[in-house]
Order: C-alpha cells, then sequence, then structure tokens
C-alpha cells in the first residue's frame, strides 16, 4: 500500500510578526512573509531544505505556514497531504464521504493544492508537488 505522508502544516495568526517572532525565538524557526500576492501568508522552515526542490532534507521533517485568520478561513491548525494525482485523490475523499473546499489551485514552484473537510469536519489539505 502507498502511503501519503503529511508534508506541510499550517495554522492561523491575528499578528504576522507577533506569530514570527514567537516561533523564532521559541523553537528557532525561520519565518518569513510570502507578501501581498501570497495574502502575507507566513513560511515556517523548521529543517534544512533542499534549495533546489525546496523541500526537506530530513527524512519524516516538514515544514509549514501561517496564514491571516478571517471568517472565511479555518481557525485551527492543519496539515497537508501528498498525493500523486489531486483529481483521483479528490474523488476518493467524495467516496469516503469528504467534501471538497473549493478547486485545486496551482501553487508556483509547489504544486497543486485544494482543501477539504474530513469525516469530523476537519479541515485538511491536499498537495500533487
Amino acid at each position: 500500500m502507498k502511503s501519503n505522508p503529511v508534508v506541510h502544516f499550517e495554522m492561523p495568526y491575528k499578528d504576522a510578526k507577533r506569530v514570527s517572532k514567537f516561533y523564532k525565538s521559541a523553537f528557532g524557526w525561520g519565518m518569513s512573509d510570502a507578501g501581498p500576492s501570497m495574502g502575507h501568508y507566513v513560511l515556517a522552515i523548521t529543517t534544512a531544505v533542499d534549495k533546489k526542490a525546496q523541500r526537506p532534507k530530513n527524512p519524516g521533517a516538514i515544514n509549514g505556514g501561517f496564514y491571516q485568520k478571517s471568517k472565511s478561513a479555518s481557525p485551527y491548525p492543519s496539515f497537508v497531504i501528498s498525493v500523486d494525482d489531486v483529481k483521483k485523490a479528490t474523488t476518493m475523499i467524495k467516496k469516503a464521504g469528504g467534501k471538497m473546499l473549493g478547486k485545486p489551485q496551482d501553487i508556483p514552484g509547489v504544486g497543486l493544492w485544494v482543501s477539504f473537510q474530513d469525516s469530523e469536519g476537519n479541515r485538511v489539505s491536499i498537495l500533487q508537488p
């Protein structure tokens, strides 16, 4: 059976500078604001990455990010699962009782991404690198 590993985490923030300072001070993470074109998404680098692919060098390690809290965004932490084929995974998610939360979006240099709601109401995402 093929494994679909967790490859990224996401959490909401109220104040980008404050959340960046906290995780940098508490855990030594590299924190960087992706800018207005990416909704001031704050990237969290928790482990060394391969410079070419921007993927963690250490097996099992993941990086993450923080998004601005809003009425339309989930107020809870979530994670991203790597899949080989977003279309196939979407079909399997629906068949298992999940609900898609939008259409797949291309994240330049990263891959095809979309969020879904699982059978318990949790927001989770999938990513086809």
